[in-house]
């Protein structure tokens, strides 16, 4: 990993001093950002025990399918501040993507010491210490780098919600971010009492009849581009249809980015007055994060994302070809 020992222990000692851990994560959080939230927030409590520590996110909640990680129905909305507190913030980009920039200026200004742990290319670096490695596939994987670099343990619930990270990050283990150092940590965590088969059940082999019916149209509404591109799209009435609820969307654009051909994949979702974009590729001439830069998004080479304030509009489009002679 490329976090230093002497930034692990800068962390530490921001930490140390604590009355309150505050762990934020961003909006709308996939299993990277989950696991990384739950699993730092219990290493804290185990080598804290006298520390009281809270989660948050923007939304109150994370997803249901990992409601089989521990404290994962601890969740909460954004955090009341006080004197002493110290926050964490696990993968978070940037700090726009808690939602909580405007709301809650004392996390961004400097009067709470904070903690930043990601993996993001494009992270400004605004936390007070920063462990920000661009080259790690998930920010589950700089959490246990932390730990270890610190001789904190790890128990088994700590972690089964770090592996989860890691395999969401790496779409189980089959995306191309998953280096050598990713195969280390995981067998670090296996080690430590992983539930891999507890993982693998509830992300990749259990569905609701709501997302599989999501899915179906994403699947039937792809359209392909002349520049290479897969492109489907899902508008607040496709949820309501389904029953599905936006974080349901999650997975989906792993099988719109299976077309055969395909420069790159691109899902357009409409969340009340904002439209999200999730872009990934396979390629290795393809950068879909500076694609997403062009809407003031970001993320990684090969997977990400923009939100733009609209609605999305269905367009027809037709071409008219000259029918080609019959060969004499």
């Amino acid at each position: 990993m490329a976090i230093s020992t002497q930034d692990a222990f800068r962390a530490r000692d921001l930490l140390s001093p604590a009355r309150r851990f505050v762990c934020i994560c961003h909006r709308n959080p996939d299993g990277d950002a989950v696991g990384a939230l739950l699993g730092l927030g219990l290493l804290l409590e185990r080598h804290f025990p006298d520390t009281p520590v809270s989660f948050h996110c923007v939304d109150g909640h994370v997803p249901s399918m990992f409601h089989f990680l521990s404290a994962a129905l601890r969740v909460q909305g954004p955090p009341l501040l006080a004197e002493g507190d110290r926050a964490i913030f696990l993968d978070c980009a940037e700090p726009k993507l808690t939602d909580m920039l405007d709301s809650h200026p004392a996390l961004f200004d400097g009067t709470i010491p904070t903690l930043n742990i990601d993996h993001h290319p494009a992270n400004p670096l605004f936390g007070t210490v920063n462990l920000v490695d661009p080259q790690a596939a998930s920010s589950c994987e700089i959490v246990a780098a932390f730990a270890d670099a610190v001789a904190w343990d790890i128990d088994g619930d700590i972690a089964t919600c770090l592996l989860t990270g890691v395999y969401t990050d790496t779409g189980g283990l089959l995306h191309s971010n998953t280096s050598s150092t990713v195969y280390r940590t995981v067998a670090r965590l296996l080690r430590a009492g992983a539930r891999r088969q507890e993982i693998v059940q509830a992300v990749f082999r259990t569905a609701k009849l709501s997302t599989l019916k999501l899915w179906g149209r994403v699947l039937e509404k792809i359209e392909l581009t002349e520049e290479g591109g897969a492109i489907s799209a899902v508008r607040e009435a496709d949820f309501r249809a389904t029953g599905a609820d936006h974080s349901e969307l999650t997975g989906a654009i792993d099988y719109v980015n299976a077309v055969p051909g395909m420069r790159f994949s691109l899902i357009l979702s409409e969340r009340g007055d904002t439209v999200k974009g999730s872009l990934r590729t396979l390629r290795d001439d393809v950068d879909v994060a500076k694609m997403a830069s062009t809407f003031s998004g970001g993320g990684h080479r090969k997977a990400a994302g923009f939100s733009l304030k609209g609605h999305l509009k269905p367009e027809v489009r037709w071409k008219v070809v000259e029918e080609e002679a019959p060969p004499a």
